[in-house]
């Protein structure tokens, strides 16, 4: 029997995630300047930034608590954050703030809370506790695959009525990794993401804005003045940075040229700034990342830290590998955030506190050989 003792937490993980904070509370106070300037009348350059800076600070406190917290006493947390979750995402649909026709926000005094960001962590809680009690089950369809499918389902079909293709997108592939690190058999997943994909395609279709999206990925310059703006300047934006970059503060296109620029489009505004060797530096910070997540997982005394790591680790990587993704118009623009870097409250808190969790499981490792149950 393995011998669980508790360790400092992986302080590599935690420097890395403190570094991705500074980049993205500095790139957030640089991009978003003009939408500072306009939304304040030209009396704070810096209002995203101080936005920004009070929302890693808090997060930060978060993160620590998280760290300090066993995480097998948040197990218990599990089914009522499913029905905080389910309840917020039912709620968002009636009282939301519409912004752009889709209403993801609720007003709550100074901040604006998004309950599909308080989702993956709901959704990577409850298969993490669902998956770590089925043992060998886990390889039977119904209760390996139709159980936790049918969550995941009724989440991401409130997220999809706001509408929110992109945070949709997210969940499933939590879902996916997870489901495919607890043993759920092959034969299941394959024809379960075929299935996925022949539904995403009517998804597309139904909705006029998506199937400009798509038509615009194919061919930016087919309409470079309407739908296609955004990636042609997204692209411009990480071309004119070269090597180096034009410096920090000096981009051009964050003056309105191109939307979104200090939330979903900051990789594109870095690249600008700091050029090449910026984007190579955040992306091999998130690859580092990656690799210390699924280490903490493997080394986890448990099932349920395991899939617990597994889920954060991918919730993380996959959404940032998305969002990097449309800002190369790699695919198709899904309006998701950079993880760590992009302007955001909810966002970022949540995954602060998810990387709490994570440095909490690797304080723990297994000593000895051996099976330890979940």
């Amino acid at each position: 029997m393995a011998k669980m003792r508790r360790h400092p937490p992986d302080l590599l993980i935690l420097c890395a995630v403190l570094i991705l904070l500074v980049i993205g509370v500095i790139a957030v106070g640089s991009a978003g300047t003009p939408e500072s300037l306009k939304i304040t009348g030209g009396a704070d350059p810096l209002y995203y930034g101080r936005k920004q800076l009070f929302y890693a600070i808090t997060g930060v406190l978060l993160m620590f608590v998280a760290m300090r917290v066993d995480y097998h006493r948040l197990r218990r947390l599990t089914i009522p954050l499913s029905i905080i979750t389910i309840a917020s995402l039912a709620a968002v649909l009636l009282v939301g703030r519409d912004i752009s026709g889709a209403k993801r926000w609720i007003h709550l005094g100074f901040i604006q809370f998004q309950p599909s960001e308080l989702a993956k962590l709901s959704l990577i809680f409850f298969l993490a506790d669902y998956l770590a009690k089925l043992g060998r089950d886990v390889r039977n369809f119904t209760a390996g695959l139709l159980v936790p499918l049918i969550f995941t389902g009724i989440i991401a079909g409130l997220i999809m009525l706001e509408p929110d293709l992109g945070t949709t997108i997210a969940l499933l592939a939590i879902f996916g990794a997870m489901i495919f690190a607890a043993g759920v058999r092959m034969a299941h997943i394959v024809p379960l993401f075929l299935c996925v994909v022949l539904a995403v395609v009517p998804l597309v279709i139904s909705e006029p804005y998506r199937l400009r999206r798509l038509t615009s990925f194919l061919d930016p310059y087919a309409d470079p003045s309407g739908a296609g703006w955004q990636s042609i300047q997204s692209l411009m934006a990480l071309g004119s940075g070269g090597l180096f970059g034009m410096g920090l503060g000096r981009s051009r296109l964050k003056y309105f040229y191109l939307p979104e620029a200090h939330t979903d489009y900051i990789f594109a505004i870095i690249g600008e700034e700091l050029g090449l060797l910026g984007t190579l530096t955040i992306l091999g910070l998130f690859l580092f990342l990656t690799w210390r997540g699924y280490r903490a997982a493997l080394h986890a005394p448990d099932k349920y830290g395991c899939f617990l790591a597994v889920g954060i680790t991918s919730y993380l990587v996959l959404q940032a590998v998305i969002n990097i993704a449309v800002v190369t118009v790699t695919i198709p623009a899904t309006g998701i955030t950079l993880p760590l870097i992009s302007s955001g409250g909810t966002s970022l808190w949540i995954t602060l506190v998810s990387m709490g969790v994570l440095l909490n499981i690797s304080r723990s490792q297994e000593t000895a050989e051996g099976v330890v149950p979940a």
